[in-house]
């Protein structure tokens, strides 16, 4: 077996599962995490793998979305973060959600009881010249190691504005106005089917709540910060700025809830919270990423009904966040074209969300684990969800105009033989995902036998 170390910086999603999959393999490596030596803005502990948003994973049904099938093939792949995620489930629906704080804890045993990792903690702030290394510091990358990779890159990194919603302690809600039921009822068990907690609005009262979030004091920018924001995280004030009906047309609809205190009436808007931890004692807003101010946030959300009295574990806010325009300067194996035993993964390839950070993590550690050992991993095909985002980071994707994404059927090659159109799309769905996975399985397959033959 090699001797060779694979060093990764950052033990986020992307970097906790690269490692994971990499020792796996039979490579030693090293974890270089800086917190919690050096804090950042979103942040609360220095466990590796934590949530720092929303707890959720989104949809985890794998015949009819793209993240779903992504949660699949990862799964199917012996990933760690999604194993970890089945073991901290807790009901979101149809949505995969869990608890946070030992989901973290859950990812930071693993990796430090594996023989063949290490954690060092401390700041990388320079790009190694020699070695194996991936580079997964996401988002939130330090100042020195962004400016690093920026005069190694030969131009400034990319960068967007991202926003954390706030969470509710449960026990401060009033449920004589509030409820709970899933959204159309959707869930297997009757916990599934009332998994989130709904707030109503009358006309006036949203109005109302419009209103006060357009005239709330905000977070301002300071001179020179022309990133944009990731159009999957708008906040709501943003959101709000688009018209007035936005809101009730996106994280506000009203559809497929009846409020049993006034089930004749039918809600103007809704807001749901969903549950932040196992204990149900936490709940966050979805939808409400926000840039208010602390003081503005607390008078403007308890204007919402059941949230008068509400208390926070958490208010919201915003942070900027890095990534690198990867169609130019990464190869198909995710390496670094000016430096390739540079490796990058994670948000900062321009990956939207939890699972495909993760998910390219899981890419990135396999890819360089076979290096080390003296094989190759060709990139999975594109008619795999793994496949169809790394091939749209790493030439896809229009260099000139690239934005962060998350995964979705866009991105895959249409199945032949199949007709577009609204009517047809279940079926659609259902022909990308089965081939998919049948694609996905050859591709392990495959790549476990060229690591045997190379061994």
């Amino acid at each position: 077996m090699t001797t060779q170390e694979l060093h990764i910086v950052g033990g986020g999603m992307a970097g906790s599962e690269a490692a994971w999959q990499a020792a796996q393999a039979g490579v030693n490596v090293v974890i270089h995490e800086m917190r919690p030596v050096v804090e950042t803005f979103a942040h609360r502990t220095g466990m590796l793998g934590e949530m720092v948003c929303s707890n959720s994973f989104r949809s985890d049904d794998d015949e009819q979305n793209a993240v779903g099938l992504l949660h699949w093939e990862m799964r199917a792949a012996g990933g760690l973060i999604m194993a970890t995620a089945d073991r901290h489930r807790i009901p979101a629906g149809g949505a995969l959600a869990v608890d946070r704080d030992p989901f973290a804890e859950s990812v930071t045993q693993a990796l430090h009881a594996h023989p063949r990792i290490r954690v060092d903690t401390g700041e990388i702030t320079a790009l190694p010249d020699h070695g194996h290394w991936i580079i997964a510091t996401g988002p939130l990358t330090s100042s020195a190691l962004g400016q690093a990779i920026a005069k190694e890159t030969g131009a400034e990194a990319l960068a967007f504005f991202d926003a954390i919603a706030p969470i509710v302690y449960a026990d401060s809600i009033d449920m004589s106005k509030a409820w709970m039921q899933s959204r159309y009822d959707k869930g297997e068990t009757e916990e599934e089917r009332t998994a989130y907690l709904n707030c109503p609005m009358d006309r006036d009262q949203y109005e109302a709540f419009i209103d006060a979030l357009l005239a709330a004091d905000k977070t301002e920018f300071h001179e020179g910060e022309t990133a944009g924001y990731f159009d999957g995280c708008l906040p709501i004030e943003v959101m709000a700025e688009r018209g007035r009906e936005t809101l009730r047309h996106g994280p506000m609809k009203p559809v497929g809830l009846t409020n049993p205190h006034q089930p004749d009436i039918k809600p103007h808007a809704v807001v749901q919270l969903r549950r932040d931890n196992a204990l149900g004692t936490l709940y966050n807003i979805v939808g409400f990423q926000t840039k208010m101010k602390y003081g503005a946030q607390t008078s403007v959300f308890k204007l919402i009904p059941g949230l008068q009295e509400a208390s926070f574990a958490r208010l919201g806010g915003i942070h900027r966040n890095t990534f690198i325009n990867s169609p130019t300067l990464l190869d198909d194996r995710m390496r670094l074209r000016s430096a390739p035993h540079l490796r990058f993964a994670g948000q900062i390839t321009g990956v939207e969300g939890y699972v495909e950070s993760a998910a390219m993590g899981l890419l990135a550690g396999r890819m360089a684990a076979a290096e080390i050992l003296g094989s190759d991993v060709t990139p999975p095909p594109p008619t795999t969800a793994m496949g169809a985002l790394v091939t749209h980071i790493t030439g896809g994707a229009v260099a000139k105009t690239f934005q962060p994404m998350n995964v979705n059927f866009g991105l895959f090659p249409p199945v032949e033989g199949l007709k577009g159109g609204r009517r047809g799309r279940k079926d659609r769905y259902k022909a990308y995902t089965d081939r998919a996975k049948l694609d996905w399985q050859a591709w392990l397959a495959a790549q476990q036998d060229s690591v045997l033959d190379a061994g």
